[in-house]
């Protein structure tokens, strides 16, 4: 039967294209609910997976493409391997990024104090740059459902790219983490955190951020390399003597509550317990020590201010010292001096910025004799808000607070240990986890001052003169969540009393982003809604996420699901590392390095571009490269058109009958195939398959995607350039050998799909469709005993790889020679030690065949390895 004949009679396309498939098929697995979640399932039959929610505030990048393509993976083969996966997909869409893109593409800002105005319409965006420079003021919640636009409409195309992707996502699983249901069970947990004591209120030095007027957790910070300079001032000790403070920042100086040196530095030994006077303002403060005093910093003693740095803030809580705020949370100087600071001098620093009250006070210690030289410039790193563009400021506020281990050994000590109980990939990132819990220098800050969140749910009685009380706050009932204090009143008021004495008055702050996305099990598991659900979904098997939130959203989620519930949020963890430019830095959208990657999905298919995110492993930083996604694009060609040629060969013909996809057959394997291999070449390549099923069967599981590709491709290649090209002419004919061939081809092509399967989902299953019913996703993953089954006898794996080293060295000797592969060689001898010839003569027919060899001597002992001459 010719090539032609057999490839109609099989249902497969003249020419195999990749073009147009991810359309094709994404349609298709929607209408078929290819990935729908089974909620019949126990959960022993479940694989739960905590899919990170994408902040939906722009474009997604290439990172994203990376990382969520790991996870697919993941999902992909356990659907196979017989379990119902939830996989379910969210969008972070709350907090300061969406605020930020909002006011940046309509030109607005928020105003709290303005009235709801119905009829206001968003101008058409984008604006121009006046606009932003002088943003409309607009009310929370026209200015909240502004944000609700804009998501709504970012998430649609998120979405899109997703499923052009492939992910094998459940869609009805989709949430946002500013809808409904993430509403009520951020703030249900946050209300059950407040009953046993574990959320509290406290006025505190709090890390501020200027720009965006918000409170900032430890969690968020980054430090930043600015220039700086360190400034030398003379402060005046007993009797006279000098003593000089190096600082960077002397706008602080009316700010200074005490002077610190280290308890051995014996220089400052007398000094300690005395008192020192400030220059410019004559304020005396107690000189103390403390061991967090660097000797071998500036002159060896510091000013403590209230509050330049966390170290101050340290200082100030040990050593119990006054307070002197000087900044406002508008980041200027308050316009009035704190309490013992002389007026008259401080006046010329009042309600400036702090850059600008930094050059008023150098002139003020020229002037007065306090400065000492000129200013060194430095370059140091300075705290900043991830998200934020300008230095972080430590403003005294009032702030709820979430206990996190901080400021409680035996709860730091839970902590940690929950982390050893997480099973890391790669492992080495436990001890990230580790070293972030053991550092912590105080408890998780969750309220934020801005307007796209969820609200905290509370409200405060106001007294007779107006005055809220603060320790006692009104709490709602857990069914009436999720609720808006700003916009609600407190049950048993009525709105009218709101803001008046005797009535009440609503929390203004929302809740940390953090402290929302720090529930996703809950919240997409229907913890306290759907508690069935629940019951089968959690805990999780997995959290797939990157390296770098390991201190945010890791371990945020641990510290919620340990109070909440008493157990680890998922059984596994797996990270993923960064992908970076052709400079080897990282992409980001804050550096305008990144690659959008829908074009690219365009040009070169989703499939290539899948390979290349699965070529990096967990926790590996991974450069894009154009390059190895078209690679990919020939890999994805290749396995249509090889799997054209099998087909083509009589592969299709060795199958009694479709496989079948009912959960009973995944889960028990069944002899599809009529015929068996039996030729020695045949059993050898299915018992070389054997191994790679096993190989990357055991990568899969050890979430290692890309050692499973390896394996798969490198024996993909073998099977295309030495296998078929060497069983092609007795595939062609008749009898035993051919039967033998197409059942090996048949065994193989079925095999090696679905180890491709996970990585590229639209051509494998293109391929299956020619010739099987069902998805090639929803069929059992290979095992090493169904090969076997598909072998009579046993298979020499090394049989197949001698026979390509001598079919490559004919195939040389013709291209040496400029001739056509198609060119007859009437005689080649194989030289070699002669047990190597034994097993060579077992595929000596196939040899010939392939080759086009009128003539095959095998002359033995003749060289130590394996030599075939052509005579032409």
């Amino acid at each position: 039967m010719t090539d032609t004949a057999r490839t109609a009679r099989a249902g497969v396309p003249e020419r195999p294209t990749l073009d147009g498939l991810e359309e094709t098929w994404a349609r298709r697995w929607q209408e078929e609910g290819a990935y729908a979640f089974d909620r019949s399932k126990q959960r022993s039959d479940v694989y739960a997976i905590d899919t990170p929610p994408p902040t939906v505030s722009g474009e997604l990048h290439m990172g994203h493409v990376f990382s969520y393509t790991h996870t697919d993976t993941v999902a992909r083969f356990q659907r196979m391997r017989g379990r119902t996966v939830f996989y379910p997909m969210g969008w972070d869409d709350n907090g300061l990024p969406t605020e930020r893109r909002v006011q940046n593409v309509y030109g607005v800002r928020c105003d709290p104090s303005l009235p709801y105005d119905p009829g206001w319409r968003a101008p058409d965006a984008p604006v121009d740059d006046a606009a932003r420079k002088n943003p409309t003021p607009i009310s929370r919640r026209n200015f909240v459902e502004l944000c609700e636009t804009l998501t709504a409409a970012d998430e649609r195309a998120f979405e899109a790219l997703w499923r052009r992707l492939g992910l094998s996502v459940d869609w009805s699983l989709t949430y946002t983490t500013i809808g409904r249901r993430a509403r009520a069970a951020s703030q249900r947990a946050f209300l059950r955190n407040l009953a046993r004591g574990e959320a509290y209120q406290a006025e505190a030095p709090t890390l501020w951020d200027v720009g965006f007027a918000t409170a900032v957790a430890q969690a968020e910070l980054e430090d930043r390399e600015r220039p700086g300079a360190y400034h030398r001032l003379r402060f005046a000790g007993p009797d006279g003597r000098e003593v000089l403070i190096d600082t960077t920042r002397p706008e602080l100086l009316p700010a200074c509550v005490a002077l610190v040196c280290h308890p051995d530095d014996e220089r400052y030994a007398d000094l300690v317990g005395a008192a020192a006077r400030t220059p410019v303002f004559g304020v005396e403060v107690p000189v103390r020590a403390h061991p967090l005093a660097d000797p071998a910093k500036g002159t060896g003693i510091a000013m403590v201010c209230t509050f330049g740095d966390l170290t101050d803030v340290t200082w100030w809580r040990e050593l119990a010292l006054e307070t002197r705020a000087v900044i406002g949370r508008d980041g200027r100087l308050l316009p009035v001096p704190p309490a013992g600071v002389p007026a008259e001098p401080y006046a010329a620093l009042a309600g400036q910025t702090v850059a600008g009250a930094r050059r008023t006070i150098v002139e003020l210690l020229a002037d007065a004799g306090g400065l000492v030289g000129e200013p060194r410039p430095i370059t140091h790193p300075v705290k900043f808000y991830e998200k934020g563009d300008r230095p972080l400021e430590i403003v005294t506020t009032r702030q709820w607070y979430l206990r996190n281990g901080g400021r409680d050994a035996a709860l730091r000590g839970e902590l940690l240990a929950r982390g050893g109980e997480l099973r890391w990939v790669p492992e080495h990132m436990r001890h990230r986890y580790e070293h972030w819990v053991a550092g912590l220098t105080g408890d998780w800050l969750v309220s934020r001052q801005r307007f796209f969140g969820v609200p905290v749910p509370v409200w405060y009685r106001l007294d007779d003169t107006g005055e809220p009380d603060l320790t006692h706050p009104l709490t709602p009932g857990e069914a009436a969540l999720p609720v808006d204090p700003s916009s609600e009143p407190p049950p048993g008021y009525e709105e009218a009393r709101r803001g008046r004495p005797g009535g009440f008055v609503g929390d203004p702050d929302v809740l940390d982003t953090w402290a929302t996305s720090s529930l996703t099990p809950q919240i997409v598991g229907g913890w306290a809604d759907d508690e069935d659900l629940f019951r089968r979904i959690f805990p999780m098997d997995l959290r797939p996420q990157g390296h770098d939130i390991i201190r945010t959203w890791l371990f945020s989620t641990v510290v919620r699901s340990h109070l909440e519930h008493g157990v680890l949020p998922w059984r596994d963890v797996v990270l993923s590392g960064w992908i970076l430019d052709p400079d080897r830095k990282k992409m980001s959208k804050s550096k305008g390095n990144v690659t959008t990657p829908m074009g690219l999905l365009e040009q070169h298919g989703s499939d290539a571009v899948r390979y290349w995110a699965a070529n990096g492993r967990p926790g590996m930083d991974l450069a894009f490269d154009p390059a190895q996604i078209r690679v990919g694009r020939r890999l994805a060609t290749k396995l249509l058109n090889a799997s054209r040629f099998a087909l083509g060969l009589g592969a299709a013909d060795a199958l009694r009958a479709p496989c079948d996809n009912s959960s009973s057959a995944r889960l028990t394997p069944r002899r599809d195939l009529e015929l068996s291999a039996t030729e020695p070449l045949d059993t050898a390549m299915l018992a070389e398959l054997s191994t790679v099923v096993a190989a990357a069967t055991a990568a899969f599981e050890a979430y290692d995607h890309t050692a499973a590709l390896q394996a798969t491709e490198a024996f993909f290649w073998r099977f295309c350039d030495d296998y078929i090209e060497l069983v092609k002419e007795r595939a062609y004919g008749s009898g035993p050998g051919a039967d033998s061939a197409r059942a090996a081809l048949a065994a193989a092509l079925s095999v090696q799909l679905r180890l491709f399967a996970p990585v590229l989902p639209f051509a494998t299953e293109e391929v299956w469709s020619w010739w099987r019913y069902g998805s090639v996703h929803r069929s059992p993953w290979p095992t090493t005993y169904e090969v076997g089954r598909a072998v009579r006898g046993e298979g020499d794996p090394e049989l197949l790889r001698l026979a390509g080293d001598a079919l490559s060295q004919v195939r040389r000797a013709k291209s040496e020679r400029k001739l056509s592969m198609r060119a007859e060689v009437p005689l080649a001898e194989a030289l070699g030690p002669a047990a190597l010839l034994d097993r060579l003569t077992l595929v000596a027919d196939d040899l010939r065949a392939a080759g086009r060899i009128g003539k095959l001597d095998l002359l033995p002992d003749r060289t130590p390895e394996l030599v075939v001459a052509c005579a032409f």
